[in-house]
């Protein structure tokens, strides 16, 4: 027989749990001392590591007391309790992508609005058939296998972390002209990975730039929204960068 400090030892599970678990009748002790002190024996030992189990498996200590006690199927418990793991998991994922979807938003912007966060965040969870609709109806099948080589603000692969810098770069040298040296090597990097992600696919490069640059299209196809004075500026600057090197003056460094 073991006292209750010697099962806190040996276990790690703390005298005011222990008590606890014997007021709800979960576990009781084997016995008592004259004076009152609760004792474990060896099979109150094993159902103490059954329920640390079914615990860190996310049960809770009613069900457990069921479970322990044969009042229920052992097969339902645990599929239950994986379908609910399950459904936490998608959250947590859908969690984790709207977390790192404003830590990139905030990179960009270098601010954080929460009535243009709610909006984000109903742009990406709203209804994705509606948007695969409409993408399917501007795009052809190849197309819409390019369209998964676009950088989603939602992820944190390295491709995505670098468009967001060089949008968050091109934000902040605005101010300098769209001839800016600054400005130019930006927009040189963003041709390379233009290139990189696409090659010369040029129909689905104007389709693409199409919708984005429409407001009510971009949201529609699910588009991370883009201030449209930073599209003008960013087309103006592709248009100097593309003369530039017409004219054989390099990428304007």
């Amino acid at each position: 027989m073991l006292s209750i400090q010697e099962v806190k030892k040996q276990t790690g599970v703390t005298v005011r749990t222990l008590r606890y678990y014997d007021q709800i009748g979960l576990l009781l002790p084997a016995d008592k001392t004259q004076g009152g002190h609760r004792l474990y024996g060896e099979k109150e030992m094993i159902k103490l590591q059954e329920i640390q189990f079914l615990k860190s498996l996310g049960f809770s200590l009613s069900e457990i007391k069921e479970m322990l006690s044969d009042e229920r199927d052992w097969k339902e418990c645990l599929q239950g309790q994986l379908a609910y793991v399950i459904n936490e998991k998608l959250k947590l994922e859908q969690i984790e992508q709207i977390l790192q979807g404003l830590l990139n938003s905030m990179a960009i912007d270098g601010k954080i609005d929460l009535l243009e966060v709610q909006r984000l965040i109903q742009l990406y969870t709203k209804d994705p058939q509606s948007r695969e609709t409409y993408r399917n109806q501007i795009f052809n099948k190849s197309e819409m296998e390019l369209l998964k080589l676009l950088p989603n603000v939602n992820r944190a692969d390295p491709d995505t972390l670098e468009w967001v810098s060089l949008l968050a770069q091109l934000k902040k040298h605005m101010h300098k002209g769209e001839g800016a040296p600054q400005v130019q090597q930006i927009i040189r990097r963003m041709f390379e990975k233009q290139e990189e992600a696409f090659g010369d696919n040029d129909e689905f490069l104007d389709k693409l730039w199409n919708v984005r640059k429409s407001p009510e299209k971009s949201k529609k196809a699910g588009f991370y929204p883009i201030e449209p004075e930073v599209l003008d500026f960013l087309e103006g600057a592709s248009d100097i960068y593309l003369r530039n090197i017409k004219k054989g003056k390099g990428d304007s460094r």
